[in-house]
């Protein structure tokens, strides 16, 4: 899996930037800025948004060059929204979250923890997946782990955490897979909520699955880790609503076969993630976050 690109629109200038100008401006304020600066980024970082119409062309086969383009502006700028709003609910009490995200129905997620077993949350770089764990911590209460990789800038790995860590989410950062993997199902034998996010693989660590009519790979360890201890995998999503507040809901869970050799199971259970998240980024492709050539990475062949 590619780190962020430190050059790009993670790294530790522009989001320390972000960072600090959301927190003491009004909202409308910062989306006028992020208006502005996300014209610029689609216009000056070229290869990012080269990428992201690549990327796009798979998603909408049929879309003209100017569609996929207009595509491409719009993810920009629902990406800098998303962050500014992520940035603005760590400040936020519960009554205040309500005015920015619909009460999240956590049922699903309260059934499979009744179940003993803790519960993975599976999701893609698709939508406000950091608000999602907002929202769950502020609204309902949950405490959860999210498992994450290095970022590529110091300055941003260290911000992020101290913004989870205000909310009290733990952070569990990839080191060796193995050490990792432990941790996780500590946590889970504890009944706790795991969160992780598929769609990007992270050397071997990967199982390939098809994703809009193509071989790619995904993060294999979830369903490995599922597999193991009995931990329902299950899909979340928090997706911008056109009123400019966010629909957070949960997907079908996936259990793991343990009763099937393990390849075949945990191949089966990531392609059923795979086939949900594919659903949520056909209806809105813009909220897709990939700026680097996908299809070229994930799609490449497996190499030692």
């Amino acid at each position: 899996m590619l780190r962020w690109d430190a050059r790009g629109l993670n790294n530790g200038l522009i989001f320390g930037a972000t960072y600090h100008g959301v927190t003491r401006l009004p909202r409308q304020c910062s989306y006028a800025i992020g208006h502005v600066g996300t014209r610029l980024a689609y216009h000056f970082m070229r290869d990012g948004t080269e990428a992201l119409i690549e990327n796009l062309r798979v998603v909408r086969p049929m879309a003209t060059e100017r569609e996929l383009r207009r595509l491409a502006l719009l993810t920009y700028r629902t990406y800098a929204k998303d962050t500014i709003d992520f940035i603005r609910s760590l400040g936020m009490d519960r009554s205040q979250i309500l005015s920015l995200v619909n009460e999240i129905n956590v049922d699903r997620l309260n059934e499979l923890l009744r179940l003993g077993r803790g519960v993975i949350i599976v999701g893609g770089h698709f939508g406000n997946w950091e608000l999602g764990g907002v929202a769950l911590r502020l609204l309902n209460g949950h405490r959860m782990t999210v498992v994450v990789k290095e970022e590529a800038s110091e300055i941003v790995g260290g911000i992020r955490r101290r913004m989870r860590q205000s909310l009290g989410i733990d952070t569990l950062e990839i080191g060796r897979m193995l050490e990792t993997s432990l941790q996780i199902r500590r946590l889970l034998a504890a009944n706790g909520i795991v969160a992780m996010l598929l769609d990007r693989h992270i050397g071997r660590d990967r199982v390939r699955v098809r994703f809009f009519g193509r071989s790619v790979a995904f993060l294999r360890s979830p369903a490995m880790i599922g597999c193991m201890s009995g931990a329902a995998l299950l899909p979340a999503f928090m997706v911008r609503q056109p009123d400019g507040r966010f629909q957070g809901f949960f997907g079908e869970p996936v259990f793991v076969d343990a009763t099937q050799p393990t390849q075949v199971s945990v191949q089966i259970a990531t392609q059923m993630f795979a086939d949900q998240l594919e659903s949520q980024i056909r209806e809105s492709p813009h909220l897709w976050y990939q700026f680097y050539p996908y299809w070229r990475t994930a799609g490449a062949q497996d190499q030692d």
